[in-house]
């Protein structure tokens, strides 16, 4: 039996998995008749996925996605709006995300754009990577206090580490000449070092004018547009946000 020196110190190592593990083992006497090689193998492996689990706890908890059941696994693709099950299966495997590419996807309200948005930003989260969810009013309303409380900079530093950036309601708020150059900053630190993924009511052949000043609109979606993927949703009969359920989306 384990006695509480040992159990303290494998606390103290954070080696938790691996206490739950050898603790279950000298419970189970099938596994007495295994070798010590075998026995520290299924240990070592018991604190992997401890810590892989962990991990994947604390990434989804600091992305702070909107809809947080969100999964790839609870598509719907019954639903008429041009979702192409192919192109999901792609993007899950998180290619994109390690090639530091861009995904857009647009299309009217109630077309199932944030659950979309939430559900590849899980499966990033799932496959150890950051990610950041900020629906863009309110990245608006924060780059615009930190300019005033002096943490822009470390502000920017904390985006440009997210592995992905989900822009949520691009297009529904009124942009100041220094809110396009504080987007543009906010891009411009990710290319090739990581990846946005932008959800939008506005087809993206509008978000030129949208962006309104000529320069900074072209060097914008210069870096946004570039080798990126696209969505582009259509709304079903009925609102997908009307009709949706936990495990029908």
């Amino acid at each position: 039996m384990l006695t509480n020196p040992t159990i303290e110190t494998l606390k103290s190592l954070k080696l938790h998995g691996l206490l739950e593990a050898l603790e279950e083992q000298q419970q189970t006497p099938a596994v007495q008749s295994l070798s010590f090689e075998e026995r520290i193998a299924l240990l070592v492996d018991r604190e992997r996925l401890w810590r892989d689990n962990q991990r994947r706890t604390r990434l989804l908890r600091g992305a702070r996605l909107k809809v947080s059941q969100a999964s790839i696994e609870d598509i719907n693709y019954k639903a008429n709006r041009g979702l192409d099950k192919r192109q999901i299966a792609s993007l899950a495997t998180g290619e994109w995300i390690r090639r530091s590419q861009n995904l857009l996807i647009t299309g009217a309200t109630g077309s199932g754009k944030t659950w979309i948005a939430c559900a590849l930003a899980q499966q990033t989260c799932r496959q150890g990577n950051s990610v950041l969810y900020w629906r863009v009013p309110r990245l608006i309303e924060e780059l615009r206090i930190a300019h005033g409380d002096g943490s822009y900079i470390k502000f920017l530093k904390t985006l440009s580490k997210a592995s992905l950036i989900v822009l949520d309601d691009w297009g529904l708020t009124a942009l100041t000449a220094q809110d396009r150059a504080d987007l543009l900053e906010i891009l411009d630190d990710r290319v090739n070092t990581g990846s946005t993924l932008v959800a939008s009511q506005l087809p993206v052949d509008t978000w030129h004018a949208y962006l309104g000043e000529p320069t900074l609109a072209d060097a914008i979606l210069d870096r946004l547009v570039h080798q990126s993927h696209r969505i582009e949703l259509k709304v079903p009969g009925e609102s997908m946000r009307k009709s949706r359920t936990q495990a029908d989306i």
